[in-house]
């Protein structure tokens, strides 16, 4: 009996990886299939997490639209994009400039991918701009700029392709988001009602469109932090551990949550760790004692550092 069982527990590894490998090659076919040959725009496409979502897209065989404010870099990554790929079962990137903190050029960005390819399969609003600062010493021109660029560019750039996606009674609209759309945290004053207020649109804009087989996604990690190749990343598991709690997620995990959530159409995702899905949860059910923690937080620090 003692035999058998030291042979079975190989045995059932094995069978185990590889039920495993044959899911993922399932997901990873079955992903491609949702978005091949349709068009998919995505904004920031040069952050880290657009790179990741251009991969992984035009991979799986959409016709992308990329779009940034740093023309260089789009063709940078269209460079990446093009050798790596095969071209007899991908299609070539378009690359637009686009800056969504000026509201004035996103309906002709909107107009220019319409005259190139007709229609628009999935939107995937990446772009943000972030600022740390306590509120007292953020001008309100900046306020307005970092609304222009997290809340007023996604809505236009996404009231500008709708019409299509409605007439067509297909599509889909992505909002990478964070979890400063669900609460707020100190010295974040600009940023979290830029998220807050864009988490509402969306929100109710997929109540909106439902009928019209119009899907609306969001996707709110934590943050997205850098590359390891970035930062001092040393060959410790238990750094890595470390790392990944109090970092974030990384930008490829996010694209792949991405690409599952164009696949299976989920309407929210919300990626974090337990501590901060905790404080959604303290925030919703116990608002006072989150604000009293969050305050006893704020007081221990003497000095509070800038971010432009």
């Amino acid at each position: 009996m003692g035999v058998m069982a030291v042979l079975m527990l190989p045995l059932l590894l094995l069978g185990v990886s590889g039920l495993l490998f044959i899911y993922q090659e399932v997901s990873r076919l079955w992903s491609k299939s949702a978005v091949q040959n349709k068009v998919v725009v995505i904004t920031d496409a040069i952050s880290g997490l657009g790179k990741e979502c251009a991969r992984l897209f035009h991979a799986g065989g959409a016709r992308l639209v990329l779009c940034a404010k740093n023309w260089e870099r789009l063709e940078n990554l269209y460079d990446t994009l093009v050798n790596v790929a095969d071209p007899s079962k991908t299609f070539t990137p378009k690359l637009i400039l686009l800056d969504l903190s000026d509201i004035s050029c996103v309906q002709d960005v909107a107009k220019d991918v319409l005259d190139c390819y007709g229609c628009v399969d999935i939107l995937i609003n990446n772009a943000s701009m972030k600022l740390k600062a306590p509120a007292h010493k953020i001008s309100l021109e900046l306020d307005k700029k970092i609304m222009d660029a997290n809340y007023f560019g996604p809505i236009t750039l996404t009231k500008a392709l709708l019409p299509n996606m409605i007439s067509r009674r297909t599509g889909q609209v992505v909002l990478v988001n964070n979890i400063q759309g669900k609460f707020g945290i100190p010295f974040r004053t600009a940023y979290a009602a830029s998220k807050h207020a864009v988490l509402g649109f969306f929100d109710c804009l997929r109540a909106e469109v439902e009928e019209y087989d119009v899907v609306v996604s969001t996707v709110s990690p934590t943050f997205i932090r850098s590359y390891p190749g970035q930062g001092n990343w040393e060959p410790s598991i238990w750094k890595f551990f470390f790392r990944k709690l109090t970092y974030g997620v990384h930008p490829v995990e996010v694209a792949e949550e991405v690409m599952r959530t164009v696949r299976r159409k989920k309407q929210e995702v919300f990626m974090a760790n337990p501590i901060p899905k905790a404080a959604l949860y303290i925030r919703t059910f116990l608002p006072e004692f989150f604000f009293a923690v969050v305050s006893c937080g704020v007081k221990e620090k003497l000095h509070v550092p800038e971010e432009s």
